[in-house]
């Protein structure tokens, strides 16, 4: 059997434990990957209202806010923002640690997103998911509908 075939057997299972998903853990994956998404999308070009601009306007307001208040947390936790810095307004401290994404070594900047990604899909699933499957779902997610759709609105 060839790596390829092996692989694809693989995103095959994960397709499969994706599908049968609550449509609530589903929305929190794909709530993961378009922030972490729109996160990389922000360090490039940077502008307005920075949390606004990161989360959909067509999440839940409960989620939403959840996430106002996390991502900010998430982003001091993950050493982007220096608590020697004394930034207390969600605002500042977003925009600060997207200022370090911008300086982060390319090889190493997938990962710390994909971290933010499981991080917020969290968030938005309200504990329902654990870390071990927002780890390969998120992936799966991004690889095969994420990519695929942005890919196919080009």
């Amino acid at each position: 059997m060839s790596l390829k075939t092996f692989l694809k057997k693989i995103w095959d299972k994960i397709k499969n434990v994706f599908n049968s998903l609550p449509n609530e853990l589903k929305t929190a994956i794909q709530i993961g990957v378009i922030i972490t998404e729109n996160i990389k999308t922000f360090v490039d070009s940077p502008t307005g209202d920075i949390i606004t601009t990161l989360i959909p306007g067509n999440i839940d307001n409960v989620i939403r806010d959840k996430l106002r208040q996390s991502l900010p947390i998430f982003l001091m936790e993950l050493k982007l923002v220096e608590s020697s810095l004394n930034l207390t307004q969600p605002e500042a401290i977003v925009k600060a640690a997207l200022e370090v994404m911008k300086t982060v070594d390319e090889n190493i900047k997938p990962g710390i997103l994909h971290h933010l990604s499981v991080l917020i899909a969290q968030i938005a699933a309200d504990g329902k998911l654990s870390w071990s499957d927002g780890v390969y779902l998120s992936q799966w997610y991004y690889e095969q509908k994420f990519k695929q759709s942005a890919n196919n609105s080009l």
